[in-house]
């Protein structure tokens, strides 16, 4: 017979064991797991994909890159974490000792009603001061433009913004390019076929 004033029991969680070959569950891989793949380094950030600007790439040369923070507001968040946020017309600019993003496009999050953001409001980038300077000195060169080429959430869920100091592309430096990757293409591909 139960007593009527006895909580009911809940059965404990069972942890499951990893085996040494699939990682350590943090994201991390394991040395024979890293034997596996090749022990390469992904080139993408460990967080969450937001946004890429895939365009900036094939307009600009990208000379030097730098991880920034962003100051955001909670809707933002809310709306980035739906993936809602177009960097095709964003640029940084140097405004004194500070760095802002300007053109950013964040959806407005439907949820968040009378408190809701501005879509195309410039944002404060986060970097630190030594950085910075030496980014405000290359910034002011003749013909140099700060782009954002990506922007993600990292492992511990902080959105980061990679900047990119750029100089604009030619058509013949685009051009140029296009023939060295047809030339090494042709090249792999009789490569293949001579094996």
């Amino acid at each position: 017979m139960s007593n009527k004033n006895s909580k009911p029991t809940r059965p404990k969680p069972v942890k499951a064991k990893s085996s040494g070959s699939t990682g350590t569950g943090k994201g991390k891989l394991t040395k024979s797991a890293q034997a596996t793949s090749g022990g390469k380094k992904s080139s993408s950030p460990a967080g969450k994909m937001i946004s890429d600007n895939r365009k900036a790439r094939h307009q600009y040369e990208v000379l030097d890159t730098l991880e920034c923070g962003v100051i955001l507001r909670g809707s933002e968040v809310k709306s980035l974490r739906s993936g809602k946020c177009q960097l095709d017309e964003a640029y940084g600019r140097v405004q004194g000792d500070r760095l802002w993003l300007v053109g950013c496009n964040i959806a407005e999050y439907p949820q968040a009603t009378f408190w809701n953001h501005e879509p195309k409001r410039p944002r404060e980038l986060l970097v630190h001061k030594r950085e910075m300077r030496k980014w405000i000195g290359k910034a002011k060169e003749k013909g140099l433009t700060l782009v954002p080429l990506r922007m993600y959430f990292n492992e511990r869920g902080v959105v980061k913004c990679e900047m990119a100091l750029c100089r604009g592309l030619k058509l013949h430096d685009k051009r140029d390019q296009m023939k060295k990757a047809t030339a090494k293409r042709d090249m792999d591909r009789a490569m293949r076929r001579g094996r």
